[in-house]
């Protein structure tokens, strides 16, 4: 079917090219974040990726109370801004609650609702309500054809600039699994989807005071989207994972990256051909 294309800055969700998100899981500081930001900015001219920058200003979902969150709301948002006027890159941050949509808005071309949250109306509402593109990861609890409700709210606020973003499954206890099936069913909506690499390897509170993960199987499960005919890929990066405040057991080193877009972009062009 017919999929609506997404545009932000110069990057198409559902153009027939691939499209990556990627960044640090959290905003640390303004001086890593930027540093990352134009790696990475490097890495997709070399490779002609097209890229939105990710980062956090606040992960209000953190397994413990004493994990590193951010900077938080008016702080991260500079931080952003700064990065995109530094960059030109188009970015997308998370939002928790509804009064953060607005602000986050005038910066972020992308409003992300995190998969915890994607059901809960007022946050869905206000994302539309800015006319930024919204995207939406599919809660671990849901199928994939649950994501309709989903789209039926953002789209009440006559937005239909909506991504749909699969992040894995909930298999028993500390456990994901990633179905593949999922992509080409949400697909069906006429929305563009992307895959959330990092995300989906994840082992939810697995560590005890925070969330752990089988980082190395990233890649290959983006391999796999890829292949099943996802738009775009979603990933956290980190120059030295084993130190980041936030997801360290998930995130792809940075000097990993390259390669990883290389290998994806030669898979995305044998299935569109």
């Amino acid at each position: 079917m017919n999929i609506s294309t997404v545009k932000v800055g110069g990057v198409e969700f559902g153009g027939g090219a691939l499209a990556f998100m990627a960044g640090p899981c959290v905003i640390e500081s303004r001086d890593g974040c930027l540093a990352i930001a134009k790696s990475l900015l490097e890495i997709s001219r070399r490779t002609g990726a097209q890229l939105v920058f990710k980062a956090s200003f606040d992960k209000a979902n953190r397994t413990s109370i004493s994990s590193f969150r951010g900077p938080g709301l008016e702080k991260g948002i500079e931080i952003l801004r700064e990065v995109k006027e530094t960059t030109g890159l188009p970015i997308v941050t998370d939002i928790h609650e509804p009064h953060q949509a607005a602000p986050a808005a005038k910066v972020a071309d992308i409003l992300q609702i995190p998969a915890f949250l994607c059901r809960q109306t007022d946050l869905l509402i206000a994302a539309g309500e800015t006319g930024a593109a919204v995207n939406v990861k599919k809660a671990q609890f849901l199928a994939p054809e649950d994501m309709a409700n989903v789209i039926a709210k953002i789209e009440s606020t006559g937005n239909k600039r909506i991504i749909l973003t699969e992040r894995g499954s909930s298999f028993g206890y500390h456990n994901l699994v990633a179905d593949m099936r999922s992509l080409p069913i949400m697909r069906d909506f006429g929305y563009p989807v992307v895959f959330d690499a990092t995300h989906s390897v994840q082992r939810p509170g697995g560590d005890g005071t925070c969330t752990g993960g089988d980082g190395k199987f990233a890649p290959l499960l983006a391999r796999a989207a890829v292949a099943a005919g996802c738009d775009g890929v979603f990933m956290e990066t980190h120059p030295n994972p084993p130190e980041a405040l936030s997801d360290k057991a998930n995130a792809i080193p940075l000097s990993d990256i390259e390669a990883l877009w290389r290998k994806l972009a030669a898979i995305h062009d044998i299935v569109e051909r």
